[in-house]
């Protein structure tokens, strides 16, 4: 198709170049994520989500692992070896095999930069014969589970330059990029050396477009066949047409404030479920976000073990809310925001626009939380500035979306964001009892009945404020047929769509 975006949109001066004509056979994905460069550690979901690199181990719509670049994986009887069989005949987009060598090479530079692996108790990996080979000093069960992580997609030795930064995008996937101009847009194309089976078209294309009114625009108008992130107003207006299908799930990710629980304002375990109570998740999730329910706890239903149906629900409160800042010394001023000791109860929450619902639902909490006393400054910003907060003590309160999927296995994103140095979980908090019991699940030592203790935890001390559990929406035109939607948002699934007849 000809890709242009459309001329009555911002989309024109948002790609970067001259628009270039494309044949009728090429299927255009749009959605919101920037690439920001070739470095897998900043814009690698996007090379996993349109088939261009790989991860030893993926996983189902479940969740449950599988095979990937690793045809199976066992461990000692310790726990402190695992072994990796890597597939064999996988060749790199350059034509390089891919072999134990190179498997090293890739995870050994991932390594090397800020991630997951760097709080896991690896003391080495090595090559093997056809295998690679990890060894820990204290076991964990959920190892396989961050190598389905997309910062550790395995790529060509010359993907990098000469202190490991990304340089290339040469994988194994089913697409291989044929040309790339960050942070906008790349071309793919299938890839004839492909492992698996050939896709369906062979010709893809992404572009990053960050207005959500212009992407739901490309998607009415057939300027795009796959059109991923889209806010309530343009999910009801797309369903409404005879041509674009919209597609919606449950998925394991998570709307909810991130509390600087060191401010003095919020360091009291009793301020944090003030502000819960003062939050009407219903009316948000049914007015604002068009679902059917808000979250009454941190993790979604879909989250088997870590959802608790027998833990009481977040409430909404306001009157319990006042009475809690009441007895914690603040009291009404003339003009109703709370003061104590001669200071406001003022608060900003960093938010950003990447997901357009993220806007809107702040500011219905400036104004459930002015209910309560509290005077919320809105800060609309790149969402870097929260791990930045973080990183700094500046955040007071941040309202984001977590994936609690990115690593397949929660206890992944768990460990990180409560016991590890995760800069978009707690943020000055920790618990002694929910570290022990966190550890004993990583170690595989616990079951279900101490993933709903931990949870439980979370939900008394409030580190985090749950608002909503998340539904992915994706418009898709009718000249398609088998799009779906990963709900572990591991990929788009390009490779099994096909024209329609």
């Amino acid at each position: 198709m000809i890709r242009s975006l459309l001329a009555t949109s911002a989309a024109l001066a948002l790609l970067a170049g001259p628009l270039t004509a494309q044949p009728d056979d090429t299927l255009d994905v749009v959605a919101q994520f920037e690439i920001q460069s070739p470095e897998p550690s900043t814009s690698g979901y996007i090379f996993t989500r349109m088939g261009i690199a790989e991860t030893l181990v993926n996983a189902d719509s479940q969740g449950n692992l599988t095979p990937g670049l690793a045809t199976g994986w066992q461990v000692s009887a310790d726990g402190l070896t695992w072994s990796f069989t890597l597939r064999d005949g996988v060749v790199f987009h350059d034509g390089t095999p891919m072999t134990a060598d190179t498997v090293l090479n890739a995870l050994e530079i991932a390594r090397a930069k800020p991630g997951p692996l760097n709080d896991l108790p690896i003391t080495g990996i090595a090559a093997g014969d056809g295998t690679i080979d990890v060894t820990l000093s204290e076991p964990l069960a959920a190892f396989p589970a961050y190598l389905a992580y997309f910062r550790y997609q395995i790529l060509a030795p010359d993907s990098y330059g000469p202190d490991g930064a990304g340089v290339a995008v040469i994988g194994t996937g089913p697409y291989r990029i044929t040309a790339m101009e960050p942070p906008l847009s790349l071309d793919a194309t299938a890839f004839d050396g492909y492992w698996g089976a050939a896709p369906h078209i062979a010709d893809v294309t992404y572009s990053g477009v960050s207005r959500v009114e212009t992407r739901a625009l490309m998607a009415e108008s057939g300027e795009a066949e796959f059109v991923f992130g889209l806010d309530p107003a343009s999910v009801t207006r797309l369903g409404r047409l005879d041509d674009v299908e919209v597609l919606s799930v449950a998925i394991p990710r998570t709307l909810l404030i991130k509390v600087n629980a060191g401010h003095p304002f919020l360091s009291e375990p009793e301020a944090r479920k003030a502000l819960s109570l003062a939050i009407d998740r219903a009316g948000i999730a049914r007015a604002v976000l068009r679902y059917p329910e808000g979250a009454d706890q941190l993790f979604p239903p879909s989250i088997a073990g870590w959802h608790n149906d027998e833990m009481a629900p977040l409430a909404f409160d306001p009157e319990a809310a006042r009475a809690l800042l009441a007895d914690l010394g603040w009291t009404p001023g003339a003009d109703g925001i709370l003061t104590r000791d001669g200071q406001p109860f003022a608060l900003t929450l960093t938010t950003y626009p990447d997901r357009p619902e993220l806007p809107l639902v702040s500011a219905v909490l400036e104004q459930q939380f002015r209910d309560i006393g509290v005077a919320l400054t809105i800060n609309t910003t790149n969402s870097s500035e929260i791990p930045a907060g973080h990183q700094d003590g500046s955040l007071d309160l941040g309202l984001i979306a977590r994936n609690f999927s990115l690593i397949p296995d929660p206890i992944g994103t768990v460990l990180g964001d409560y016991v590890g140095n995760g800069d978009w979980g707690a943020m000055n908090w920790q618990n002694e009892d929910f570290t022990t019991l966190v550890g004993a699940i990583a170690r595989g030592d616990g079951g279900d009945a101490d993933k709903a203790a931990a949870a439980a935890i979370l939900q008394a001390d409030l580190p985090i404020i749950p608002i909503a559990w998340y539904q992915q929406t994706l418009a898709v035109t009718d000249r398609i047929d088998g799009a779906t939607i990963d709900p572990f948002e591991r990929s788009f699934g390009l490779q099994d769509i096909r024209w329609a007849e």
